[in-house]
């Protein structure tokens, strides 16, 4: 597995993500991947399945310090006085003493970030998180998490594809040292009727996700798919045998724009 680097994490490059997936789908989806070969499994609180995610990983027989499990704090926990108590239900959910890395879901202006930024820095130094970081932030935001954070952020995780151009978070991201990893890489989906996407897939004699897929990979981005067809597993993992071009990759980022977002919330800032 290839591994991409935040600040001291090293995250394996694909992973599978795990919103909307729930019971015993869950359970059977992480069990598959981590027998693929997936080292990265994605959950969060607000999913409601870090439990089937933990059973998920132990029917797997893959060992615990082989695989990278993160979980995201939703934001209405981001108290300190509410922080640290919902991450220890989220280890006895998953029936972990700690969780690779630990993220804030999204920005929460309600609450001070310098204090839950504080609060999450507690979680790590008590060791129940290995690294920790952020979801859904802007670059102003990533600023002042940067200098706000007593300790080092890892990453930060944000919406990723062909149709959204994330150009300006990378660099922020870049400049701190922050890995970035991408959720809905194929756009939930909306890849598989574009047409450019299939051409240039042709040529590789892949898919238009695993073409994407690859095209985050080569910008050293991590990418977590959500799947709950078995089939696509391997389908995504299977991006390691082939190189986009310049050109392509080219091609490939010249169709996203500030305004090709799939995600969102009331309370999200606006994006730079």
């Amino acid at each position: 597995m290839i591994f991409i680097e935040g600040n001291g994490a090293k995250i394996p490059v694909i992973g599978l993500g795990t919103w909307e997936l729930r019971g015993r789908t869950c359970a059977r989806i992480v069990e598959q991947a981590l027998r693929l070969g997936y080292r990265h499994i994605d959950t969060a609180q607000i999913y409601e399945n870090e439990r089937e995610v933990g059973e998920g990983l132990r029917a797997s027989g893959v060992k615990r310090d082989d695989v990278f499990l993160t979980t995201k704090v939703w934001t209405n926990h981001f108290l300190p006085k509410d922080l640290e108590r919902s991450a220890k239900e989220s280890l006895a959910r998953l029936r972990l003493t700690e969780v690779d890395l630990l993220l804030l879901h999204w920005p929460n202006p309600q609450v001070p970030l310098a204090e839950t930024l504080g609060a999450l820095a507690r979680v790590k130094q008590a060791g129940l998180a290995r690294h920790i970081g952020v979801s859904n932030f802007t670059v102003a935001l990533i600023e002042e998490a940067v200098t706000d954070c007593p300790e080092t952020l890892a990453c930060n995780q944000v919406e990723y594809h062909p149709y959204l151009d994330q150009a300006k978070v990378m660099e922020a991201c870049a400049r701190h040292g922050l890995a970035l990893v991408a959720y809905s890489p194929v756009a939930k989906g909306r890849i598989k009727n574009d047409r450019a996407l299939a051409r240039i897939g042709d040529r590789y004699r892949k898919t238009a996700a695993q073409i994407c897929l690859r095209w985050l990979v080569q910008q050293n981005v991590s990418a977590i798919p959500r799947t709950s067809k078995l089939e696509r597993l391997q389908e995504n993992i299977n991006i390691f045998d082939f190189e986009l071009s310049e050109a392509d990759m080219g091609e490939i980022s010249a169709m996203g724009s500030a305004g090709g977002r799939l995600t969102d919330f009331g309370f999200a800032p606006k994006w730079d």
